[in-house]
């Protein structure tokens, strides 16, 4: 693979699987890095990572729940141990349910929700650190969403409050590392065509889709913040479709007679 603008440089990118995390997997390598795919299934990391070794560029499976501190440290020791460093933090790995309002989620949907998209993001951030401030330089990326900035009905409330604390979580990290020479950015991405809208209750149609961000748009965002002059912090991102798409109909509260 050609030398790019993160030839040398090592990432780890969670919610590897599929959608964003998938194409910011092959985005990094495409520049040059060398990647970490992480993701809960190992079939599908593995795969991924031999294609990105087909392409000529590195990459080392990493099966591992995000949601589970050990297992992410876990992760980033054996990065370390194969490579010597760790550079960038891509933490993208995000879930929804198919119940996501206050009156119709359970306490397992909400830990489960909070468990992935908040404590997810602080388990990979800390484990991150360590490494980081060893060379005194680390990026640590996290795709957030828009709805941590406009909580509504149609993304829910665990998603939405989880995604606002990934977002204040991301400046925490600016406020205490820079000092350290970290740097963080949120990515708040508006809608973006990938399997997630499936679990909604009223899932977009194709045309729909096809106007709506890609998830290739925001592979690329990640790789501008990445390769960015390191004297440059890009505190938060907000990345929306031109067009935005009348979304009354599922953002509209339901009257508790009309649940019965």
């Amino acid at each position: 693979m050609a030398e790019g603008a993160l030839a040398g440089k090592v990432a780890l990118v969670t919610g590897a699987s599929s959608g964003i995390g998938r194409a910011t997997v092959a985005a990094l390598a495409a520049e040059g890095a060398r990647v970490a795919v992480v993701a809960r299934s190992a079939d599908v990391v593995g795969a991924i990572a031999d294609e990105v070794a087909a392409g000529g560029g590195a990459a080392l499976a990493c099966p591992a729940d995000v949601a589970d501190p050990a297992a992410v440290r876990g992760v980033v020791e054996r990065v370390v141990g194969a490579w010597g460093r760790l550079d960038l933090l891509v933490a993208n790995a995000g879930v929804n349910t198919k119940q996501r309002n206050l009156h119709d989620m359970t306490e397992e949907q909400w830990r489960y929700v909070v468990g992935v998209n908040l404590n997810g993001v602080f388990n990979c951030a800390q484990a991150a650190l360590p490494p980081m401030r060893a060379r005194g330089e680390g990026t640590i990326i996290t795709v957030a969403s828009m709805a941590g900035r406009h909580p509504g009905v149609m993304s829910g409330v665990a998603y939405g409050a989880s995604k606002a604390g990934a977002v204040s979580l991301s400046h925490s990290i600016n406020a205490e590392e820079r000092v350290n020479g970290i740097r963080a950015c949120a990515i708040l991405p508006g809608e973006v065509a990938t399997a997630i809208l499936d679990q909604r209750p009223n899932p977009p149609s194709a045309a729909d889709r096809q106007a709506m961000l890609q998830a290739e748009d925001v592979a690329a965002a990640v790789v501008f913040v990445a390769t960015r002059p390191h004297r440059v912090t890009i505190d938060e991102l907000w990345i929306t479709p031109t067009i935005q798409r009348d979304r009354a109909a599922d953002e509209a509260p339901r009257a508790a007679e009309e649940r019965s």
